[in-house]
């Protein structure tokens, strides 16, 4: 009789437990600064949430950029310290620059980064911009704070899923991404198009041209 009872209460109920879904839960440890950053919002997992939502974005726009050249995020720039002669050089007579207490160390990054968490150093591939100063493979660096750019900075921008280095400009009331190469055409935006300005160029990095 007992044996009887086991088995009648051996085995899963059928529709006992949660349902199954899409979620999971997941647990992770976090460090005293940023247990309090978490702890500052009101929603934590919506906070968290969205912050992966943001990272996965910016994963998926890097992947596109890629395209354009390669992408290196100015953060994960190792700090370099060079000497800086703050002194106006002409092309006269040569000024001795081997006195260092006229040199002082800046930090390289800093001087051409002034937003390094929101900027990113691409290598760029084509000549489109050549007249603006850009070659192919010459290093541009990109403030993604600025997404309003005038007329003569250079901007890289998407459209239609695709990333390009162009000038934004206003031709007879409609947008334009102009190059700076006559052998490139001007590409008119239209109403259909997805657009948007993903970075203004701050810096150009090249090496001579002999």
């Amino acid at each position: 009789m007992n044996e009887e009872k086991k088995e009648k209460r051996g085995g899963r109920r059928e529709g006992a437990g949660r349902p199954k879904g899409d979620n999971k839960l997941y647990a992770f440890r976090a460090d005293r600064d940023v247990a309090d950053f978490i702890d500052a919002h009101d929603n934590k997992t919506e906070f968290i949430r969205d912050c992966i939502l943001q990272a996965r974005q910016t994963s998926v726009e890097e992947t596109k950029i890629d395209k354009l050249g390669e992408v290196i995020p100015a953060n994960r720039v190792k700090p370099v310290n060079v000497p800086f002669f703050d002194v106006k050089i002409v092309a006269g007579f040569p000024i001795p620059l081997n006195n260092d207490e006229m040199a002082q160390d800046i930090e390289l990054l800093k001087m051409l980064c002034p937003n390094p968490d929101s900027s990113y150093l691409i290598r760029v591939q084509g000549n489109s911009m050549i007249e603006a100063g850009v070659h192919d493979g010459d290093i541009l660096i990109v403030d993604k704070s600025n997404r309003q750019p005038t007329e003569k900075q250079i901007a890289v921008c998407e459209l239609n899923g695709e990333y390009t280095v162009k000038r934004v400009k206003e031709i007879a009331g409609k947008k334009w991404l102009v190059p700076a190469n006559p052998e490139y055409p001007n590409i008119k935006l239209n109403e259909n198009d997805s657009f948007s300005v993903w970075g203004v160029v701050t810096y150009i990095i090249s090496k001579p041209k002999y």
